[in-house]
């Protein structure tokens, strides 16, 4: 289905291209009211190659750009924690005050009940949105070997450049035989001061060619691609489903997967969940729904991600992939922070049925 280089040619499973944040966490209290915040790392590129890295046990790297403060290197440190090698991050000097670059700030609180999660970014002027295509080595990353590359709408959306940089990093990708995901991830409060819904689409209508495996719910590929959502994703219909993924496959047949997550909201803390996923061979194939207790919704979706590349990467069928997609998606939400602290026995385990009875 997907034909991906050997691991043993290749210095990384995979590499992600996009911003790292500082997420400040007020855990159960709220951003306005709290006194301290836990903070973690966290973006939606970076998180598949974290969890690829800590829960899947790959060898993954982060394309990225950081001001070269004690914020940037404590984001680095806490990326170095998640064993992500960072040796491609670019770094940039800083002024004393942050005037010409910044590191990027995620406040999040979790949500609980009937009041829902709340984020509120500040990410101004940062470092990644400043970065060229010219401040990597594309040619030099993949001649190391990088059998898959993972990135997405939220850096595409940043700026300009960050838009032309990531037409160049896949661009070098496609090159080197690399396997492409891009996270389609629409965001208008991104695209807003950059051009709105008609730079969102000129920008993915560019970037979707060079894609392998494309990840985005209906809503996405409608502002994205300019597509025709025909359904509301809480209960999606899977022959509307099927019909719109034929059109985005009849005008972008270099795609081989194309994948979504379905999240119906009871409540903050009481999600249905489950995912779908197509491809030329197999069609439409969906995963196992479950009804999940959650935690921490942020970071379920690049989960998701990271499960369906460890699979697809291991040699598992579509239906296999979505299967450990939406588990791996599933126990990242029972903890806190963007990233998943669940181990490959434990996304195995629920996989195959497993529950969650005491482990002694």
């Amino acid at each position: 289905m997907i034909d991906i280089l050997p691991a043993e040619t290749c210095a990384f499973d995979e590499v992600s291209l996009g911003e790292v944040m500082l997420r400040l966490d007020p855990g159960d209290l709220r951003i306005h009211t709290t006194r301290s915040f836990r903070v973690w790392e966290g973006g939606g590129e970076y998180n598949v190659a974290r969890g690829l890295r800590r829960c899947f046990g790959l060898r993954t790297a982060i394309v990225t750009a950081l001001v070269d403060n004690a914020v940037g290197r404590l984001v680095e440190d806490l990326m170095l924690q998640g064993g992500v090698d960072t040796s491609a991050v670019h770094w940039v000097p800083f002024d004393g005050v942050g005037q010409a670059s910044r590191n990027g700030l995620n406040f999040t609180e979790r949500g609980f009940g009937v009041r829902g999660a709340v984020g509120v970014s500040d990410r101004g002027h940062t470092a990644i949105s400043q970065m060229t295509a010219d401040d990597a080595s594309w040619d030099a990353l993949f001649a190391r070997g990088v059998r898959w590359m993972h990135t997405g709408g939220i850096y595409a959306a940043l700026s300009a450049t960050s838009a032309a940089t990531c037409l160049a990093a896949m661009r070098a990708a496609k090159q080197a035989g690399t396997i492409i995901s891009y996270d389609l991830n629409y965001r208008p409060s991104l695209w807003a001061s950059t051009g709105g819904l008609a730079a969102a689409r000129r920008v993915n209508q560019e970037i979707a060619p060079l894609v392998d495996v494309m990840i985005g719910n209906e809503e996405d590929f409608a502002a994205c691609l300019g597509f025709e959502a025909a359904s509301g994703l809480d209960d999606i219909d899977i022959d509307a489903f099927a019909a719109m993924v034929a059109q985005v496959a009849s005008a972008y047949p270099n795609l081989k997967v194309i994948a979504t997550t379905l999240r119906s909201v009871a409540s903050a803390s009481r999600n249905g969940w489950s995912a779908i996923a197509w491809s030329p061979e197999t069609g439409v194939v969906r995963s196992v729904r479950r009804d999940l207790e959650i935690l921490d919704r942020v970071g379920g979706g690049d989960s998701f991600a990271s499960g369906l590349v460890y699979a697809l990467l291991s040699g598992k069928s579509l239906a296999q992939a979505v299967e450990w997609g939406a588990a791996a998606g599933a126990l990242a939400m029972t903890t806190p922070g963007d990233t998943i602290m669940a181990t490959l026995p434990e996304v195995a385990k629920l996989v195959a049925g497993g529950g969650a009875r005491v482990v002694r």
